[in-house]
């Protein structure tokens, strides 16, 4: 069946680094575009970054956040560098069919706490 696995979240200092990994199963893997998403209590669960074939990011994260996918290892990963506390969420992990858009998967999530 189909799986997407988040891991690498924690606890990090502000301004620390932190490595988000998600590894896909039961798709084609090719097809997809892959993102991150990010939700905090209380608001809105927001996109942070994409991959199709080149990567976007929210403003917030920009040139802090790198998004980077191995479509060989079926992975999608995520750099977060230079965190701050309202960095802090639940990263959840995304593919979406890149012609069939309806078609939509979503990881448990893993949670990023920035604190000192």
């Amino acid at each position: 069946q189909v799986q997407l696995v988040e891991s690498g979240g924690g606890l990090v200092k502000p301004g620390g680094s932190l490595r988000l990994s998600c590894a896909a199963s039961g798709f084609t893997f090719s097809n997809y575009a892959m993102s991150w998403y990010r939700q905090t209590p209380g608001k809105e669960r927001e996109l942070v970054a994409t991959i199709a074939n080149t990567p976007t990011y929210a403003d917030s994260v920009k040139g802090r956040f790198t998004i980077s996918r191995d479509n060989a290892r079926k992975t999608v990963d995520l750099q977060l560098n230079s965190l701050k506390p309202e960095d802090t969420a639940v990263y959840f992990c995304n593919a979406r069919h890149l012609l069939l858009t309806r078609t939509v998967y979503w990881g448990q999530g893993t949670q990023v706490t920035v604190s000192s």
